[in-house]
């Protein structure tokens, strides 16, 4: 599987539902969604995910369980590059800019880690 995630806004919900949680059937899928869907293209949907090999599924009982098949961490980083990518042209430091200067408090701990970042990388030569 590609681990780049091409979602729908209504997979996007589902994934964003099953990251939360780490596990849901249709029905616990369902009640967390904005202005949800039926249950029936809830199913459909999750099909859809399944096809593309984003989702695995277990019995438990007789419900189906569905789950991620790529981890949170991996999704981020697939969603941050497509948002970099589109909104920013790749520019990881425009990206930052606009989050500075959109008022969002940034704490001397988050200051820190970052500075720690980029020496780390520079260190690795990244």
């Amino acid at each position: 599987m590609s681990t780049e995630l091409h979602l729908s806004r209504r997979e996007r919900q589902i994934m964003d539902v099953l990251f939360a949680r780490g596990e849901a059937t249709v029905r616990q899928i369902q009640a967390e969604l904005p202005d949800p869907p039926t249950d029936m293209a809830v199913r459909r949907l999750v099909h859809i995910l399944e096809e593309k090999g984003h989702l695995d599924r277990r019995m438990e009982g007789r419900e189906v369980v569905y789950l991620p098949k790529v981890s949170k961490e991996l999704a981020g980083t697939s969603a941050l590059k497509h948002v970099l990518d589109t909104f920013f042209g790749g520019a990881l430091d425009e990206a930052l800019a606009a989050h500075f200067a959109s008022r969002e408090a940034v704490d001397d701990d988050q200051l820190k880690r970052m500075q720690e970042l980029i020496k780390q990388a520079r260190k690795e030569g990244r």
